[in-house]
């Protein structure tokens, strides 16, 4: 995992490991189990059934599922996600600076990306995989940074000795080390679908590159009463230590919200009167305010 200050390199597991003892010494439970299905059972309650056949009732729910990449249909590739199959400059790029890399295209967005992995090697390749226009500006750009072209559909890649080793165009292999797709990040939020809350796609450029969920303000709160995102559920392109800051900013807001609910319910169980007011005054002060006898 990178990119999380104070935590470069760290092991994404021990990450969650150290976070959720963190949770536990402030008296926070964490339940490890598979939600299986959500549903409203009041205005202001929401009852998760668990795989295991248990149910928890919250009065909130906070849905940080993330995404899920889906990978071109390129036999190999999803086997090698991750290791040398990579998307994303700012998050994989100086682990394989220098070596060649092979930019697979889905899109018009895959210009963008090709020109941001050429600051960190000068030997890429873009394969338009049939998927890419390329119109006189963009092959004059491509060119004067030194990236080369590769025109038709990918059909494979090889791999030698358990790494990377090229990229198969029909009877071709052109050699590369690393090779960059544009996953599609689809959030997880089916199990939500019938509450009314979707993920809704994502465009750059005319081509979809994701599909997340709206939130009604910067602070994740949902256009479904009680249900409110964070992390790549909402921005696919959140890393880690954004997603943890959108965590803890919707979690204060989620907090906030539940102690105006608590107020509105205790003004409509305990309406205002001078004699409800100096009983308090009392209990908590210790003192009598407007001359009333309790």
């Amino acid at each position: 995992m990178h990119s999380y200050l104070g935590r470069e390199g760290i092991g994404p597991r021990e990450l969650l490991t150290i976070g959720r003892a963190e949770v536990e010494q402030y008296g926070g439970a964490v339940r490890s189990g598979t939600v299986a299905d959500v549903e409203r059972i009041s205005a202001s309650t929401l009852r998760l059934a668990l795989a295991d056949g248990s149910t928890v009732d919250a009065r909130r729910v906070l849905v940080a599922t993330g995404v899920v990449d889906k990978l071109p249909a390129i036999p190999g590739l999803a086997d090698r996600w991750g290791r040398d199959v990579l998307h994303c400059a700012y998050c994989h790029a100086y682990e394989v600076r220098d070596k060649a890399v092979g930019l697979i295209g889905s899109g018009a967005a895959s210009l963008h990306q090709a020109q941001l992995w050429r600051q960190w090697t000068d030997r890429v390749v873009l394969f338009t995989n049939d998927s890419v226009e390329l119109t006189a500006t963009s092959r004059a750009e491509l060119a004067a940074r030194g990236i080369a072209v590769v025109s038709g559909p990918v059909t494979g890649i090889e791999v030698s000795g358990d790494e990377l080793s090229g990229i198969r165009v029909g009877d071709t292999v052109v050699s590369a080390q690393v090779a960059v797709v544009f996953p599609v990040s689809v959030a997880q939020v089916g199990l939500l679908a019938k509450l009314g809350l979707r993920a809704e796609e994502q465009l750059m450029d005319d081509q979809i590159i994701g599909a997340t969920v709206a939130a009604e303000n910067e602070m994740g709160m949902t256009t479904v009463p009680g249900v409110w995102v964070a992390g790549n559920v909402r921005g696919h392109r959140a890393q880690v230590i954004d997603a943890a800051a959108q965590g803890g900013r919707t979690g204060a807001m989620i907090n906030i919200d539940l102690v105006n609910e608590d107020v509105r319910h205790a003004v409509a169980v305990h309406p205002f009167t001078p004699e409800l007011e100096a009983e308090v005054t009392e209990r908590v002060l210790g003192v009598r305010r407007h001359g009333l006898t309790l």
